[in-house]
């Protein structure tokens, strides 16, 4: 997404570089090395210098607080970290920019299909992250599927967006790399920016997006009718498929193929797949279903005895076939667990529920257990609830979904002499961004059903009743902060929005922040107000004071005093 590009000429020998400097440092074959880089090119050699070098990469957020990154080395068992400068804890660390000026190795050591490629880690119901060992193998029966699948080849640009501890991103860097394709960058400054990904689009010809659902959602309501026109093929996993998205990327993109797909971490990247035709889908759909399996991919649906169910019946998906992951670093009792060898298949059981229709497609329905998918992340329940239990006033967590301007995740906990920013705050520094509750109830005590269980159902009306609201307070201030209160409460769906009352505890998301500033932007008739605005400051009025510092004019005065009246008589 910045300036400039790399030829494959230059790629390799970066990554080749950088293979020899890892070698040079005593990284052998099956070893693991951390990646942790901010979004951009330096990810893309680092990756590949990490291959090339015959061990596998571990993406490691530059996001992830200290405790959740100490727990990844652990299990991951990595003693060296390729990143742009920054320390890390524990791990000698090598600059991307210090390993391209290393000696070359003359070519990428050979390695075996069943060693690893990458190992990402996933959210555990234990607190501990789990990371799953993905092979060669897996990874490129995916790769090679869908590049022959949907003809992707030379003149295909991918648009990358998802981040490198996300498997979508697999596909973005090795599916078109692979096929003599290019990759697209968003940096890591523009992640957020939806209209910055559109001019990506159109300026370097992008053809092909592979993304969670989400991104797709952002990305749509950021731009207008013909706006995407070039591009040719979306593929959409990690999430619900929404019905009424190939309707609204027909009018942005004519022409262009839409793709269901599904699949988990442990099944390498996606396992299944469903093309939808026309802007229209069955009347019946609830989603996108899951379709048909990938090739050299088998799926199953069986009841609790591991029998297969009829059609029509729900039960339990299991993913067979040349995709299966190894298992889970260093815990073999849930490798145990989760993966299974029957009638000569190895198979992975993903937890999801799911049920085949009579003419072979596969639907799935849902979770049976407590892990949740929000916004492309899965979330294994139990590992929020560990993380507000590690605090020394919270007997137990429990966490769960709840509806409160939109899906948000919400914790209720037990608990003495602690409030709720306190705990938000403890959450920040053990878990990612998209594992921090948005809300904490904090009760004396949990209910439990009459035969002593946790009542979880008890505890999500507990949490609508115990939830201290924040929509009382008004914005005071200038009128432009009144402007940005006033279409942050009516895009939020809340009665009233303070000038310190902060984006996420509002239930603000990634979508409603384009929606926000796509308002903004109408109403200020300014294409100057950014995501990236909201996000550095997440607070009504701090956007106000960053947007008055930016453009602070009698006339645009007078104009922001004029739409406050406007949007008065609105409310």
């Amino acid at each position: 997404g910045g300036e400039g590009s790399l030829s494959y000429a230059e790629l390799a020998d970066r990554a080749l570089r950088t293979a020899g400097a890892l070698a040079a440092r005593g990284v052998r074959p099956g070893d693991t090395v951390a990646v942790s880089l901010p979004k951009g090119p330096d990810q893309i050699v680092a990756a590949l210098g990490v291959l090339a070098a015959g061990a596998a990469y571990v993406p490691v957020s530059v996001e992830q607080p200290a405790a959740r990154r100490e727990r990844i080395r652990a299990t991951a068992g990595f003693r060296l970290a390729l990143t742009d400068g920054r320390r890390l804890d524990g791990v000698e660390t090598l600059p991307v920019a210090d390993a391209v000026l290393a000696e070359p190795l003359p070519e990428p050591l050979a390695v075996d299909e069943e060693q690893p490629a990458y190992v990402l880690f996933t959210s555990g119901s234990t607190g501990e992250p789990k990371g799953v060992d993905v092979p060669h193998r897996a990874a490129m029966n995916t790769v090679d599927d869908l590049n022959d699948r949907f003809g992707v080849g030379a003149d295909d640009r991918c648009l990358a967006v998802s981040a490198l501890d996300f498997d979508l991103s697999v596909y973005d860097v090795f599916g078109l790399l692979s096929a003599g394709g290019a990759v697209v960058l968003v940096d890591e400054a523009d992640r957020r920016e939806a209209r910055r990904w559109a001019d990506l689009v159109r300026s370097h010809r992008v053809t092909l997006l592979n993304c969670a659902p989400p991104l797709l959602d952002i990305l749509l309501l950021a731009t207008g009718p013909g706006e995407l026109t070039g591009l040719r093929v979306v593929l959409l996993g990690g999430d619900w498929v929404g019905t009424d998205l190939p309707g609204r990327l027909a009018e942005r993109a004519p022409g262009c193929r839409f793709i269901g797909l599904g699949g988990t971490t442990e099944t390498a990247i996606h396992s299944t797949v469903c093309e939808v035709t026309g802007a229209q889908v069955p009347a019946h759909w609830r989603a996108v279903p899951y379709g048909t399996p990938l090739r050299n991919v088998r799926c199953r649906v069986v009841d609790g005895h591991g029998r297969d169910c009829p059609d029509w019946v729900p039960g339990e998906l299991w993913i067979g076939g040349d995709g299966v992951a190894l298992g889970y670093r260093g815990d073999p009792v849930r490798t145990a667990e989760k993966f299974t060898e029957a009638d000569g298949v190895r198979w992975y059981r993903t937890g999801d529920l799911a049920r085949y229709w009579s003419d072979g497609t596969l639907e799935f329905l849902g979770r049976r257990d407590h892990q949740v998918k929000l916004r492309g992340f899965r979330i294994e329940l139990g590992e929020v609830e560990a993380a507000l239990a590690g605090h020394p006033a919270v007997r137990r967590a429990v966490a769960g979904l709840a509806r409160a301007q939109g899906v948000q995740l919400v914790a209720t906990v037990a608990a003495e002499g602690v409030g709720e920013d306190e705990l938000r705050e403890w959450s920040r520094s053990v878990l990612p961004p998209h594992m921090v509750p948005y809300r904490v109830a904090v009760v004396r005590e949990l209910p439990l059903t009459s035969n002593g269980k946790l009542d979880r159902r008890a505890v999500g009306r507990l949490w609508q009743a115990q939830a201290p609201a924040r929509t009382e307070q008004r914005a005071e201030g200038g009128a432009l902060e009144t402007v940005v209160a006033r279409i942050w409460a009516q895009v939020l769906g809340v009665d009233r929005v303070g000038p310190d009352d902060g984006f996420f505890a509002l239930g603000g998301d990634s979508v409603l922040a384009t929606v926000i500033v796509s308002r903004l932007r109408e109403a200020l008739d300014s294409s100057e107000v950014s995501v990236r605005a909201l996000f550095a400051t997440l607070t009504a009025g701090g956007m106000a004071k960053r947007l008055s510092a930016e453009e602070e004019t009698p006339g645009r005065l007078e104009q922001v005093a004029a739409i406050q009246l406007e949007i008065e008589g609105m409310s």
